[in-house]
């Protein structure tokens, strides 16, 4: 991957992600796809409960708009590529993207906003983390973990 933001996650849709007919409508909504943020972060060398223990700053979901091509179904190994489209002084913007054998099933930004963890007001995303995200997930040679699937 050419571009050092962009990080890549597989899950799989289990049975409990599906409805009585074994599609899922509402991909993004996944935990698993959630979860793909929180470990382009993690590659990224950011440890969110260390963030809220030493800062007070927690990450919360300020904004989301997704895009459905494609359901997904029972079994199919997902690709989530997440990169970040925009670093604010207390926001983040990421476009995420579900893919199936070359299929893109679904689409989304979601503006992930930095907040005081006892005000849940707008607080500045540290130097320290902020040059994390610069580098992003490759710089320490993270990348998906392909044996997670």
């Amino acid at each position: 991957m050419s571009d050092p933001l962009t990080f890549e996650w597989p899950i799989r849709v289990y049975y409990e992600d599906t409805d009585a007919g074994g599609i899922v409508f509402l991909l993004c909504e996944l935990p698993e796809v959630l979860r793909a943020r929180t470990e382009w972060l993690r590659a990224c060398g950011i440890d969110q409960q260390r963030l809220t223990e030493s800062d007070g700053i927690v990450f919360v979901v300020r904004r989301a708009s997704v895009d459905y091509s494609s359901p997904a179904r029972l079994d199919d190994v997902i690709r989530i590529v997440s990169r970040v489209a925009r670093l604010g002084r207390a926001s983040v913007d990421f476009h995420q993207e579900a893919w199936r054998d070359g299929v893109l099933l679904a689409s989304g930004d979601i503006r992930v906003a930095s907040v005081d963890r006892a005000s849940i007001r707008p607080a500045g995303i540290p130097d320290a983390v902020l040059d994390g995200l610069k580098r992003g997930p490759h710089a320490a040679g993270n990348g998906a973990n392909p044996d997670r699937v």
